[in-house]
């Protein structure tokens, strides 16, 4: 039995007609809602806590009124990112720890698998780049 190997499209117009996993990996919303840098700050503390914190409680990570950073964390948990829970007039969040490493791990292995040597002997199966 003689193994297909898919070719690799040879230009970026040409990539861009195929559709391969990394393109269900790469979410602009999870993406813009790490763009900025108030925002990882607050995601890196509360990582850092391990655990549900109130807006109160995380907007002493940084220099931000209160409502800003209610919005930042929102902002977050809308991309995916954070769980939120009200509980009354208090919200308080936390990182979605396994779903944001399952999808980094998945990403990074789209990547891995679209760079050089990625694919060399057809190693990477149905769909890879």
């Amino acid at each position: 039995m003689v193994q297909l190997r898919k070719r690799r499209p040879r230009t970026p117009l040409a990539a861009a007609g195929v559709s391969r996993p990394i393109d269900g990996l790469l979410d602009a919303g999870v993406f813009k809602a790490l763009s900025d840098p108030t925002r990882l700050r607050l995601l890196a503390c509360l990582a850092k806590c391990g655990r549900a914190c109130g807006v109160g409680e995380v907007a002493q990570c940084c220099a931000v009124d209160l409502s800003v950073v209610s919005r930042h964390l929102a902002a977050l948990a809308d991309a995916g990112v954070l769980e939120s829970s009200k509980q009354g007039r208090s919200v308080s969040y936390r990182v979605r720890y396994t779903e944001m490493t399952e999808m980094f791990r998945a990403l990074a292995d789209a990547l891995e698998a679209c760079g050089p040597g990625g694919c060399e002997g057809g190693a990477c199966g149905p769909g890879c780049c």
